[in-house]
């Protein structure tokens, strides 16, 4: 092959791969509006997943602005933030669960000893779901909740009823799992054996736990354990770190104390 036709085919590789890159990155700007919006379709999905309100064929964005409400708390007083303190990072239609825990404003390091889901970082504060009844009173509220598992960071929320003592739904959206292992956290029939569990026993203690192997079913235990998933004990370690970490005074603890105490006064 002559040096000219060497030339004239490297010149025709390197414009084709212009031509393509060039296209590529055009459709990757073009497309990113519309994975923006189906990722926040799947989140809304996933929350009213967890409030028992999705089912095949409804409109979920409907769905979702007559039976949901959100707003943010500051997790170390359980307070509401005011919209007035929203910012370009802080805001209620497009909260980001890992931007905000990595902001020098709005997120903070976790000790090593309180870390116990594997997160080393995490949000001052929270956007939580309230579903209400057509009379406008809390029927149960959706707490974001996530963690290490095995190969990856979960993602996913926790429906609590409205006292914050039963568990009323449980679904991750996000994560990395080993496919019929780790990847069982997706099963609907383990998702639905969180329904009704006891967060707390009398005395106040955070009981919930997802343990390894097969709750005893005479076991006065059962009403706080979960079945641990099959060939997956690190998926399930990490499961059970994750939600007792959110559920205790490091996650949503000031929160839910908070509220009881208004219930009771």
């Amino acid at each position: 092959m002559s040096k000219d036709s060497t030339k004239k085919t490297l010149l025709v590789a390197l414009g084709v791969c212009f031509v393509a890159s060039i296209l590529v990155s055009t459709a990757a700007v073009e497309l990113k509006p519309i994975q923006e919006l189906n990722k926040e379709l799947d989140l809304r999905k996933n929350i009213l997943s967890a409030g028992d309100l999705y089912k095949d064929g409804i409109d979920i964005n409907n769905i979702f602005k007559e039976k949901v409400s959100a707003q943010i708390i500051d997790l170390e007083t359980g307070d509401v933030i005011p919209e007035s303190k929203y910012d370009d990072v802080l805001n209620i239609e497009n909260f980001n669960v890992e931007i905000i825990a990595s902001s020098p404003k709005w997120g903070k390091v976790i000790p090593s000893s309180d870390d116990i889901a594997g997160i080393k970082k995490m949000p001052k504060v929270m956007a939580i779901y309230t579903v209400k009844d057509d009379s406008n009173r809390v029927e149960k509220y959706i707490l974001p909740i996530y963690g290490k598992g095995l190969w990856s960071t979960l993602y996913g929320f926790i429906a609590l009823n409205k006292d914050f003592e039963t568990v009323e739904g449980f679904t991750f959206y996000q994560h990395g799992e080993t496919p019929g292992l780790g990847g069982e956290v997706d099963n609907p029939k383990w998702k639905s054996s969180w329904i009704g569990k006891q967060i707390f026993d009398q005395s106040g203690n955070l009981k919930i736990e997802v343990i390894k192997g097969i709750v005893d079913r005479d076991s006065d235990d059962l009403k706080y354990q979960v079945d641990g998933l099959s060939g997956a004990t690190l998926t399930t370690r990490g499961v059970n770190n994750l939600v007792r970490f959110w559920l205790s005074e490091k996650g949503y603890g000031p929160f839910m104390n908070k509220l009881k105490g208004e219930n009771n006064g």
